[in-house]
């Protein structure tokens, strides 16, 4: 399987961003990709409000998306905003084509750091799959990165390959503490975990949010073992990976800690 990482730098403007989505995938797919997976807020950048852009999974913005996953013939995943009950919006991961419109719900919200993700959010509560040619195809976004038990859960669903967007928010050590987690996420699910993030905005000439997390780069590919095996640098950039399926048989056989697991 072939993945994309479509590493971008989110505006305040949904359209501008569509095109940056259609540009991206355009690309992916000329490289043979089949998914091309985008950070969380490619919709509109953290640091907007949020409640006027939130649009349904039958909106505009995520039909618009549709067509472009359908036009390229590849499963598209990015992140958006959807409106929730409560007068909040849902941090929603969009998963769209090959058959598929979906949305997985973050269901952990960023209260840290100073920054109260969950005071204009609503939390999701249902983990989230789709399929690619026969390949199941967890979903997380972002801060779920820090709750190892998302993960392996996940992996019990029949995921052997977790895709994730994030908007990293920077500061001392967080492009480290990235760097392990995401590592430590597919080595705890003996999963492929694919991370894409938001861009560094500084390297687009744009300056960096003083609250609100806008990105650092540095999206990566994970195997099973906890291998980092492709990474980007801080910059818009689309890679694409192949993933050795056979691997996670072969890790789960030598690391059963997903059989192994007492509690």
């Amino acid at each position: 399987m072939r993945v994309a990482l479509c590493q971008i730098t989110s505006t305040a403007v949904p359209s501008e961003n569509l095109s940056l989505v259609r540009d991206a995938v355009a690309r992916a797919a000329a490289d043979g990709a089949s998914v091309a997976v985008f950070p969380e807020a490619t919709m509109a950048c953290f640091g907007t409000s949020l409640g006027p852009l939130a649009e349904p999974l039958d909106g505009p913005w995520a039909s618009a998306v549709a067509s472009v996953a359908e036009e390229h013939g590849v499963l598209v995943v990015a992140g958006m905003f959807t409106p929730a009950p409560d007068g909040r919006v849902h941090n929603t991961l969009l998963a769209t084509g090959r058959g598929q419109h979906l949305g997985y719900d973050k269901i952990h919200l960023f209260d840290a750091f100073r920054f109260a993700e969950s005071k204009t959010v609503a939390p999701g509560s249902d983990l989230a799959i789709v399929s690619v040619d026969d390949v199941t195809l967890g979903l997380a976004n972002c801060y779920d990165v820090r709750f190892p038990e998302l993960f392996t859960r996940l992996a019990d669903r029949g995921a052997t390959v977790v895709l994730m967007g994030a908007s990293w928010g920077v500061g001392p050590g967080k492009r480290e503490q990235w760097e392990l987690l995401v590592r430590a996420r597919a080595l705890d699910s003996t999963s492929w975990l694919v991370a894409a993030g938001q861009a560094d905005p500084t390297t687009s000439g744009r300056s960096a949010h003083p609250k609100a997390p806008t990105g650092i780069g540095y999206s990566m590919v994970a195997s099973p073992s906890g291998e980092a095996v492709a990474s980007l640098g801080a910059g818009p950039d689309v890679l694409v990976v192949e993933l050795d399926l056979s691997l996670v048989e072969k890790v789960r056989e030598s690391i059963p800690v997903l059989a192994n697991r007492r509690l």
